[in-house]
């Protein structure tokens, strides 16, 4: 398949707002591609290329960028092949090589062509293509059940591989993928719920459990051999040997935990989330760095356990089978509630022991990996969104030098890329200025006298008093005294809130 015509496509799934139809192009360039370009197909329009980040930077694409070609010749699998190429290089004149094979790619591109591998390359690749569109476009283009590509997606993490299972050996070559020990499954998210009684209303009777401010785990064993992953499915078993440890104690050969690991304090209360942070993905000074500040994990739900796959079985009896494989200091307080009086109480004993609050769980749900829904619910006691940072300005006076006054979005999945919301430059300490100085210039796609704009990446937690409406920003509205009250590095720009949630949070305030 020529590149030109994925291009095309592209151009047509940006320009529509309109799920079907978009639905309705990406399965129709599915079935008119080779059954191994299929896995390219689905990586592109998903917008990252198929081997992940590859080494090249703004700077190197701005390079590589010249006189387009005057017909498109280029083929899915050359461009994909050189791509591989320089994911590859390592070492001395590494960089110089990978721009090389960049620029004799972009010889052969026309503009438009030029312009997509641009976007690619720098992740800004935003035509509404998101993740849920593409998984029913390969159902549909392959003919197959959507559940089936849903699950089979849940096990891997990677619709590019199912994809090309779909395409090469039917429903049959999806059967076979399941939990696999040592590739983590994404986890489940939780939706929102204003406070307990909405809590309650939703779920009816539910297990309540505190909602720790510390790092999603999940940890995998087979036998002495423990790995542990974060919620991006990043391996940091180095980093933190003392979870490693706490899992060998426990009974079951094969485990798959989903947990949160945190460093609490001689009293036992949490410390701040920057500070369990640190400890993930340190190779270096780990024993001192544990001396320092010891991790805790706690878990809350158990996936598989020797040989048996346990996360379609109701949470009821997950739960059960957590309690039988571990003891209670590595479990997260729960409880089962039913009257809103007993929700209070339970709310309050997370405020006095410094947590942020509750995640209630309905009894009956299977373990919906990857996906956010109202199976699970979380209560805060502040009302925060997870926000993108779109770009920043340079600071003034003690700020001078760093890039401080930030430009906050929330992810647009109808319309693809990101809707901005009001700027902030409170809540940042100057250790936080310094963090994000250095990682937004890492992340620089143009700038002008006063403002940096960076690709959309970095996820920043929010804090805020209202909703308001405002002819200044493109959705209509915008945050009244946000403030940062932490950066989640452990959290992608995909897992950021939408401007839906938005909406539905403005809503009900003004129905309050």
């Amino acid at each position: 398949m020529l590149l030109a015509e994925l291009v095309a496509t592209s151009d047509e799934v940006a320009a529509t707002s309109k799920r079907l139809q978009k639905l309705g192009l990406l399965s129709g360039l599915l079935r008119a591609a080779g059954p191994h370009e299929v896995a390219i197909t689905v990586s592109w329009l998903s917008g990252y290329p198929r081997q992940g980040r590859i080494g090249l930077g703004w700077a190197a694409v701005r390079d590589a960028s010249g006189e387009p070609a005057p017909e498109p010749t280029l083929t899915l699998r050359e461009v994909d092949t050189t791509f591989e190429q320089i994911a590859r290089i390592s070492g001395a004149g590494s960089t110089r090589e990978r721009a090389r094979l960049l620029r004799d790619v972009f010889a052969r591109a026309t503009e438009t062509e030029q312009q997509f591998l641009a976007r690619l390359i720098l992740g800004e690749l935003r035509h509404g293509a998101l993740e849920g569109i593409m998984v029913d476009a390969v159902a549909r283009a392959a003919d197959i059940p959507l559940a089936d590509v849903r699950r089979a997606h849940l096990f891997t993490g990677d619709l590019a591989t199912v994809a090309e299972a779909a395409f090469t050996g039917g429903r049959a070559a999806l059967s076979q993928f399941g939990i696999e020990l040592f590739r983590p499954l994404k986890p489940m998210l939780a939706g929102t719920a204003d406070d307990v009684d909405d809590a309650l209303q939703q779920l009816g009777r539910g297990a309540f459990e505190f909602k720790l401010d510390g790092a999603r785990v999940q940890v995998h064993r087979s036998g002495d051999d423990v790995r542990v992953y974060t919620r991006n499915l990043n391996e940091v078993t180095e980093s933190v040997p003392e979870l490693v440890e706490a899992v060998r104690t426990l009974p079951g050969r094969e485990l798959v935990l989903d947990g949160e690991a945190i460093a609490l304090n001689e009293d036992g209360r949490p410390l701040p989330f920057q500070t369990t942070m640190k400890r993930f993905g340190r190779k270096l000074d780990v024993r001192a760095m544990r001396e320092m500040m010891p991790l805790r994990p706690f878990f809350f739900d158990l996936l598989y356990l020797d040989g048996e796959t346990l996360i379609d079985l109701p949470a009821t009896d997950r739960f059960d089978a957590l309690t039988q494989a571990a003891p209670p200091e590595l479990l997260v307080p729960r409880r089962v509630i039913e009257s809103i009086d007993d929700a209070r109480e339970f709310l309050e004993q997370a405020r006095l022991a410094g947590h942020e609050g509750l995640v209630a769980k309905s009894l009956d749900a299977a373990y919906d990996a990857g996906r956010r829904g109202s199976a699970w619910l979380k209560l805060k006691f502040t009302e925060t969104l997870d926000l993108v940072i779109l770009a920043a300005e340079w600071g003034h006076g003690r700020r001078q030098g760093w890039l401080s006054n930030l430009h906050l979005g929330a992810r647009d999945p109808e319309h693809g890329g990101f809707v901005m919301l009001g700027k902030t430059f409170k809540g940042l300490t100057d250790q936080m200025l310094e963090w994000q100085t250095r990682e937004l210039l890492a992340r620089e796609i143009a700038r002008d006298a006063y403002t940096v704009h960076v690709r959309p990446e970095l996820v920043a937690e929010v804090a805020f008093d209202d909703v308001q409406t405002s002819p200044r920003y493109p959705a209509g509205l915008a945050l009244r005294f946000a403030r940062i009250k932490r950066f989640r590095p452990d959290k992608r720009a995909e897992d950021a809130d939408t401007i839906g949630r938005v909406r539905e949070i403005f809503a009900g305030l003004r129905s309050r």
